[in-house]
């Protein structure tokens, strides 16, 4: 018997690979690597529609349980892999070894730690898994206090969550704007309008100095700016790609897997996807790496394809979508390391019914709407236009 494709990872992107497999007349053996408890699972709903009571656990698996046995993929659960070997064409799991034709490493990211909170003696919490999602929505009730320090995407929906809940909400972000990063001042603002509406105390521009707890109870020091204290504190500053199996064996990593635009890494025999990946982007000249439903859903088919040997290519601009309270959006492109000249704004910006176009050079590298569900096309049209062209 030949040796199967192993797949690491149990998430959107390696549950995709392993579909597209299987819709590509692929009949070898497929192995999935999970390792946590549970089969592959989508993140998105884990700060939204999950974090907030509204859908199950089942809601977020990538396929239903009984799809794996119907399509002779293999899942491990609760199975880490501790080493590769790309020369060999092996995995060490549980102290056993595997051989494999093809590999896909889809290890995703984890959650940037803050050790000074973790060892505080506060009740902190991060967010990356269902385990995470469940603790954090225990905590989310009427008069409870939730404290959140960061300000970016997962630190935004946390809050719109919690302040669903009845729970009252800080958020805690060390620049002027939150998303600033993502979105700059301009579209940030309107971010930090809406939740200040919707009752959180955000504080810009501030940094923690300290923190303590007793295990139920986190107090944190703020410079030039009252203590706050909270029945859970939850930390979302960024998250890391896990590329330590990759680093071991030799890969090139640099913040993230270093992979071409078909997913393949340095060997030929070796992929990866998803969060982890740091891709070739062939439409936009550049290396990038996205941690996006949508990216690892097409990076997860990219390799699915390349694995079984049909020729693919992730050329996909990056896309990604929030929901905060009755604020929707999704976002198209990338602003990258060079910047914007301007962000042109369309539409009803204080009525939150807008889209918005970032431009370089003339020619917009992004775009997004913002509950204006009619433009979903056309913002994903728009970059790589000329502005002149918008009307």
């Amino acid at each position: 018997m030949s040796a199967p494709v192993l797949i690491v990872g149990g998430g959107l992107a390696a549950a995709t690979a392993a579909a597209t497999l299987r819709e590509s007349a692929y009949d070898g053996d497929v192995v999935v690597y999970a390792a946590e408890p549970h089969l592959p699972y989508e993140r998105p709903g884990l700060s939204k529609g999950y974090l907030m009571g509204e859908k199950d656990a089942d809601s977020l698996l990538v396929h239903p349980p009984s799809w794996y046995a119907e399509h002779d993929v293999e899942v491990r659960t609760s199975t880490r892999v501790e080493s590769i070997d790309p020369g060999a064409h092996t995995v060490t799991a549980d102290g056993a070894s595997q051989p494999y034709a093809k590999l896909l490493l889809a290890t995703g990211a984890t959650p940037r730690h803050l050790r000074a909170a973790d060892e505080s003696g506060a009740p902190v919490a991060y967010l990356r898994t269902r385990e995470d999602s469940d603790r954090i929505r225990s905590a989310l009730a009427p008069g409870r206090r939730i404290a959140v320090l960061g300000g970016g995407f997962l630190g935004l929906e946390v809050a719109a969550a919690a302040r669903a809940a009845g729970a009252e909400v800080t958020v805690l972000e060390s620049l002027d704007q939150p998303l600033l990063r993502v979105l700059g001042p301009e579209v940030g603002a309107v971010f930090a309008d809406l939740h200040r509406e919707h009752g959180v105390d955000l504080r810009l521009g501030v940094q923690v100095t300290g923190f303590d707890g007793d295990g139920r109870r986190a107090r944190l020091t703020v410079d030039g700016s009252p203590a706050v204290d909270a029945d859970l504190l939850v930390v979302g500053i960024g998250a890391t790609p896990d590329v330590s199996l990759a680093a071991a064996a030799g890969l090139p990593v640099d913040d993230g897997i270093v992979v071409d635009s078909r997913m393949r890494t340095s060997h030929p025999d070796v992929f990866a996807a998803g969060d982890v990946a740091r891709a070739h982007h062939p439409v936009l000249g550049r290396s990038i790496r996205v941690e996006h439903w949508d990216n690892a859903i097409r990076q997860g088919r990219v390799a699915g394809h390349v694995m079984a040997g049909v020729d693919d290519e992730a050329r996909d601009l990056p896309y990604f979508f929030t929901d905060q309270y009755d604020l929707g959006m999704e976002y198209a492109g990338s602003v990258g390391p060079d910047g914007y000249d301007e962000v042109v704004l369309h539409g009803d910006v204080p009525g939150r019914v807008f889209r918005a176009y970032w431009v370089a050079g003339g020619t917009v590298v992004a775009a997004m709407h913002v509950n204006d569900w009619d433009a979903s096309e056309s913002v994903r049209a728009a970059v790589g236009r000329r502005v002149a062209e918008l009307v």
